[in-house]
Formats: C-alpha cells, structure tokens, sequence
C-alpha cells in the first residue's frame, strides 16, 4: 500500500493502519517513528478528529516546516469564521501581523531576567510541596509534585487564584484529550465553564487592576491595544494551559527516564552540574510535546516528493524528530551527558514556546530537588502498564507511582 496516494480508495486504507493512535502507539511510539523515518518521511494518514492530513517525521523536514511561511497556523483563515472556540484567537493559531502583536503583549512577563529571578521563590515552593507530602514511604508524582509546581507558578504569574487549580486541570485535560475526536460534548461544556470563569475574573480585575499579567493584558485591551475580548480569552486561557502542561510532562517524562536509567540518575545525583544537559536530554529523549499543533497549507506545494494541496493539515511529530539518527548519535539512547542539541521540544522559528526558559528552570529545579532528597526513589509499577494520557499534543504519563525510600 502506498500511504501518501490521495484517491478515496486509498485514504480509506490509510485509516485502517493498525500503526497510528492505538494504545500500542501511545505508550511507545518510537518504533512507528523510526518506520516513517526511514520509509514514509512525509506521511498522509486520517487524524482522530477525523482529518486528513500530513505528519512530518524527519528532523531536517520539520524544521523547514516550523519555519516556512506558506504554513499558516489561523484557524479563522482556514475555516473563513471565528467559531465559538475559546482558542481561536491567540498568539499560537495566528499569523503575522496578530502574531507579532499577542506575542508581543505577552512575552515582557517571560524574559530571561525575570525568570531567572524566580528560581528563590519556585525553589521555596518545590521543597514546600515534598515538606508537605504525608510522612509515607509513597507519593503519586504527578498529582504530589509534577502538577501542583508549574500550576502554582503560571497562577502567580497571572494573578488567577491558586484555589482554582483542579478546574484548571480539569479544562486542560479536556482540551488536551479534545485532539482524540472523543467527548465533543464534555469539551464544549467545559469549554464555556472556562469561558465564564474567565469572564467573570476579567470584570474583577478591571475594577480592580493589580500588577499580574492578566491585569496588564485587560489594561492593554482597554487602553486600545488592539486586544478584543476574544483575543484576550484565547491568550489568557492559552497561557493557563500552555504555562504547565508542558512543566508537568517534562517533569514526569525526565524522573520517569532517571527511574529507568538509574546509572543516569546515580550520576545527576554526583555531578550536579550536569542538571542542564539532563534537562536537555529529557526535553529530547521523550519530550512533553509530542506533535507540533495544527498548521495549513496555504498554497498547492510540492514537498519531500508528495503533493500538499491547499488547506492541507500538516503536522510534525516532535517527538520522532528529536530521535532522528541523522541528527542525534545514537538517538534511542537516554545520555545525560550528551553534548547541548538543538531538539524541537519547544518548537521552531516565530512560534517557538515563548515559556521556554520557564519550563527550564522549574524542570531543573523539581528535577535536582526531587532526586537529592529521595535519592533511592523506585517506580511502584512496571514501566509498561503506566497509562499515558490520550490525544495528539501533550506526551505524559497519567500517574507516576514511585516508593521514595
């Protein structure tokens, strides 16, 4: 069968390949990837939610793809209407010049300098959350630590109240697990609760501005910035969203690696100086984000031999990049000590993750707190029967069950 021909005949094959989007794939989709890399590089298949459309395997090809203007990643400009979604209008489904301008509204609250100026207070809260841990000789890692850190941050930042963080994590599961095609109804439910909540803390804030980003983001709006309400919806709940599921799956992704490794572990534990390229090497070897989100062609274009028309879903496999062996040596292999590379975790070109260094310094130091305090920390379960989270965005671990003595 050729997967790539575009008769009816063969899209209906295409669908019935037992490779993609099983529960095999989910918990280990390595060996698929390797498939495509060396066989089917530029990959049409139908998506859960019931699309066609191309995935990217390739290293070289994905970051021609992240990079490449004639991908358009407006939603509105490739369905011809707003919708209802809360998400439609935000600095990741824009292109230039809206891009420029959410990005730009948004990025001041993630530089450099201030991020690295929070590495005293999220350190506090990483030892406050293991000092709070019932005194047992177990812990759930994701809903004990992996979670609560980066939600507790992103909350700060925004300046949402921290009491509200389960429906956070409710809504963000939903939209996560949106990407499988399944429970449209639950989305939309949850979909206009988040909207309301956000609503309703918006007309809190402009009574009562304070120095958040969402305050400044609803000044913004109000001092004639450009920023509509929708807009300020799809940038705001981005934020929520975006500002810690990738934190709890690096989090969980790189101790699950240490735990399965633990020559690697016994190592970061006596160089502590390698915190840095092990965080590299996790963001790398089984990354937080397993496909790039949704990008459309916006011309009829030849690429890598196939034909892409117009409108065309296009999206690239992250994580089988960053395992491309014509990119990594001995890519299947986790290294700690593996030189600086240049992965696609965090994405490429102008929609390159803009909470990059956040997610950074909140892994490295979740990462070095967890394992100098519970240095014979041991999974409680086989590897193999850990349920990983559906849908086709985030790559994680649902719970991660570990005997830290």
């Amino acid at each position: 069968m050729n997967p790539n021909e575009s008769n009816e005949t063969n899209e209906s094959n295409e669908t019935s390949s037992p490779d993609f989007f099983t529960a095999s794939f989910t918990q280990n989709p390595y060996p698929v990837y390797e498939k495509l890399r060396k066989d089917d590089p530029v990959f049409k298949v139908m998506f859960p939610s019931g699309e066609f459309g191309w995935i990217i395997s390739r290293y070289e090809d994905a970051v021609q793809i992240l990079k490449d203007s004639r991908f358009s990643k407006d939603i509105v400009k490739r369905y011809g209407t707003e919708g209802k979604s809360i998400f439609s209008k935000n600095m990741l489904f824009s292109d230039p010049p809206d891009h420029r301008r959410l990005r730009g509204l948004v990025q001041k609250a993630f530089t450099p300098k201030l991020v690295a100026d929070m590495r005293s207070h999220i350190q506090s809260i990483a030892d406050d959350l293991l000092d709070k841990l019932p005194s047992q000789a177990t812990m759930n890692l994701i809903d004990d630590f992996a979670f609560p850190l980066p939600i507790i941050v992103i909350s700060e930042i925004l300046g949402v109240p921290l009491e509200d963080r389960d429906q956070f994590r409710m809504w963000s599961n939903t939209v996560i697990e949106a990407s499988t095609g399944k429970n449209e109804e639950l989305f939309q439910q949850h979909e206009r609760e988040f909207i309301e909540y956000l609503t309703d803390w918006f007309a809190k804030v402009r009574k009562d501005p304070g120095q958040d980003l969402i305050s400044q983001l609803v000044i913004a709006e109000e001092s004639g910035e450009q920023l509509t309400e929708k807009e300020l919806l799809g940038v705001v709940s981005l934020l929520i969203i975006a500002g810690h599921e990738t934190t709890v799956n690096l989090i969980g992704n790189g101790i699950l690696a240490l735990l399965e490794h633990p020559e690697q572990r016994d190592l970061l534990i006596r160089e502590p100086e390698l915190i840095h390229q092990a965080i590299e090497e996790m963001l790398r070897y089984n990354g937080p984000v397993e496909f790039s989100t949704s990008r459309w062609a916006s011309e009829d274009m030849e690429f890598r031999g196939q034909q892409i028309t117009k409108g065309e879903l296009v999206v690239v496999a992250l994580d089988s990049a960053n395992r491309d062996e014509e990119q990594f040596k001995d890519p299947d292999v986790f290294d700690i000590t593996r030189e600086k590379s240049a992965h696609l975790a965090f994405g490429k070109g102008i929609h390159l993750c803009l909470g990059a260094p956040l997610a950074r310094l909140e892994g490295e130091i979740a990462v070095s707190t967890l394992i100098n305090r519970f240095p014979n920390m041991k999974l409680q379960k086989d590897v193999d029967t850990l349920e990983w989270r559906p849908g086709m965005v985030v790559r994680g671990v649902k719970e991660i069950p570990v005997l830290l003595k």
